[in-house]
Parts: C-alpha cells; structure tokens; sequence
C-alpha cells in the first residue's frame, strides 16, 4: 500500500506543473495590463512602468514562468495586485467557508443520491422509480447559477425561509449548498441504481434467495455492499465539481469564499490570487482522489489484492 501511495503522488506532480502551466499561460493571454489596471485609468506611464518593474510584469514570459514555478514550489506565492497582501494570507481567510461549503454539498449529494437511488432500484419500472428518475435527470440536467437564483427566489424572497447570501450561520449555509449538490446528488441516484440492479441480478444473489434469505437481508446485507463500490470511487470526482462550482454558487449567493476571490482577481487581473487559489484547489482535488482510491482498496479486497 505504501508503495501504491507513492507511485500515485509520483504521477500527481505532473498534474500539478500541467495545470499551473495551463493556467498561467491562459491569464497571460487574456487582454488588459495588470499593472495598468491596478494604477488605474488616469495614472501616468511612469507609474505603471514602475508597478510593472516591481511585479517583474516586464520580464520575459518564460522568465516569469520560471520565477513562479520555483516560488510555487517553495510554498511562496508573492502578493496580491490589487492589494499588495500576501496572497497565503488571503487563501487562508477565505479556504474555510468553501471548504464548508463543499463538505455540506458532498454529503447532501451522498445521502440523497444513495437513498433514491436505493429506492429507484427497489421500485423498478413503478411510478416511484419513475419519479426518482425524472428528478435526478432534472438534477444532473439544471446549471447551477440559475437553480441557485430560483432558490433564492423562492425560500428566500417569497417565503422568507432562510437567509440568501452571506456567511456565518448553519441556515446561510443551506440554500448554496442545496445548488451546489443537486447536480452531484443526480449523478449518484443514476449510478447508484444501475448498479444495484446489476448486482441484483448476479448469481450469488439468487444463491442467497435459494437459502430462504428474506429480500430485506439480500438487499441491505449483501447487495448494498457490492452495488455501493462503485459510488465509493466517484467521491473523488465529486468533490472535485463541488470546488469547481464554489465559483459560480458563492458568487450568485454572494458568499465570501476561495470561488469569490478567483472571480474578483479575475476581474482585476490578479495573476497571483489566481494562480495560487487555482494550485489550492488541485492539490485539494488530487489528496481526495488519493483518500477514496486508498479507502477503496480497503473496501474491496479484490482490489487490494491486485495493487
């Protein structure tokens, strides 16, 4: 195992270089002077070619890749554009609430996903599965952005439930995290009762029937454990889109967060912010995949034993 761990934190390190070198040669790309931006419209060219100087702005592109790869690599990021903090300062401020804001997705997900797929497979081809069906399809199918605005339309402005926007409190945490999970919470009601259907069918199920096991413990004790592995192996995709959608869920509830900040140093070009907030997010994404492929192997001793 231990060996399986290192093999797979080898071939992290290339998917990490891949995604910064990706990254910063798109914001390169993009139009508009970071140093003009942040000197402001009516500021003289002096001044901006000596916020350029400072930023190193004026350095060859592959020399600035250079000096920000080996930055990165030492855990030092620089500081921000538009307000000369240390962008470590400003990740660390704002990780907890998206780190919040996506573990209360994942689990929505989990749980809803899971139980309706449970019940979709148990009810096939009824009016149940047929419903489950429809609303998963919905889920998967819905964009966020506008799942979020119609929440917010109705249990915020119409009913007065629950709060829409801000942070602090358990109820500003709901109706985002409802947006944030419904697409992940579809993906594992498909899977979820694809499976349990194919495993349903499998011989050792009808083994178990022959023996006079009532379907309550075929189903609980034995099928529910092999239909649920594959869903164990999707968590890491899943965490991976409720990250990703922080962007877009923080930004309509107007909630502060690692997803808010990318999106104002996007809207100010600030290259640093950008940059690290988007190396947080993939070291994040790859440590879960690696937790679920360990927690996988433990789960399914056929697994273990070809690793």
């Amino acid at each position: 195992m231990g060996k399986y761990i290192i093999n797979r934190l080898i071939v992290s390190i290339p998917v990490i270089i891949g995604s910064l070198t990706l990254v910063f040669l798109i914001i390169h790309w993009l139009p508009g002077d970071p140093a003009h931006m942040i000197a402001g419209d009516d500021a003289a060219p002096e001044r901006v070619d000596y916020l350029r100087e400072q930023f190193g702005l004026n350095q060859p592109l592959w020399q600035q890749y250079g000096t920000y790869l080996w930055n990165s690599i030492r855990g030092d990021f620089g500081h921000s554009f538009a307000n000369s903090q240390p962008v470590m300062d400003r990740l660390i401020a704002q990780l907890p609430a998206t780190l919040s804001l996506a573990a209360v997705s994942t689990l929505f997900a989990v749980v809803i996903g899971i139980t309706l797929g449970i019940l979709s497979a148990v009810y096939q081809n009824r009016v149940l599965d047929y419903v489950v069906r429809i609303i998963s399809l919905l889920g998967v199918s819905m964009p966020k952005f506008w799942l979020g605005i119609l929440l917010i339309l109705v249990f915020a402005v119409k009913f007065q439930l629950l709060p829409a926007i801000g942070n602090g409190s358990f109820k500003q945490l709901i109706l985002p995290s409802f947006a944030l999970g419904v697409t992940g919470a579809g993906m594992l009601t498909r899977m979820v009762r694809n499976s349990v259907l194919e495993v349903v069918n499998e011989q050792f199920v009808t083994t178990l029937r022959a023996k006079g096991l009532t379907e309550r413990v075929v189903l609980y004790q034995h099928v529910l454990r092999n239909a649920l592995l594959p869903a164990i192996s999707v968590l890491g995709v899943l965490v991976g889109d409720m990250l990703a959608g922080a962007v877009v869920t923080e930004t309509v509830f107007s909630r502060q967060g690692l997803g808010k900040l990318v999106v104002d140093a996007i809207n100010q070009k600030d290259i640093p912010v950008i940059q690290a907030a988007i190396l947080i997010t993939g070291l994040f994404t790859i440590a879960v995949n690696l937790l679920v492929d360990i927690s996988y192997s433990y789960v399914d001793p056929r697994v273990r034993k070809a690793r």
